[in-house]
């Protein structure tokens, strides 16, 4: 495949439906009580979420167990036409009610949506 061409393309797409790698908004085990600083002088905040510009971030839905809940058919049509399927069909349009963040169409081809499917099936895990 050209993996080299189409992971770049598809960047986008993942970042905007994946979900964030940890498990809610516990402190680590170590870090200090609120407000007092942690060995080197930082926040228990600074120790969970680092030190920089970033905050918080909002993230999608995880595409754990998709290939589980739709068919491949299903996905392939989500990737090739966002906009008709969020317009026609009634799963796509309880997505967008629920994420309010419409799939954006990335214009890849049939082959290369194929691709994206089957590195889904592939790296698939439970929700």
């Amino acid at each position: 495949m050209y993996w080299n061409s189409i992971i770049p393309r598809l960047l986008p797409l993942l970042i905007v439906t994946l979900v964030g790698c940890g498990g809610g908004d516990a402190a680590p085990a170590d870090a200090p009580a609120a407000g007092q600083p942690a060995a080197g002088g930082l926040s228990a905040a600074e120790l969970e979420k680092g030190v920089g510009p970033i905050q918080g971030v909002t993230v999608g839905p995880s595409l754990g167990g998709v290939t589980a809940r739709r068919t491949p058919e299903y996905i392939m049509n989500m990737i090739l036409n966002p906009e008709g399927m969020i317009q026609q069909h009634p799963e796509a349009k309880k997505m967008l009610a629920q994420f309010l963040t419409p799939m954006p169409n990335q214009h890849l081809t049939e082959d290369e949506a194929r691709a994206v499917l089957e590195y889904l099936r592939t790296h698939e895990t439970t929700p």
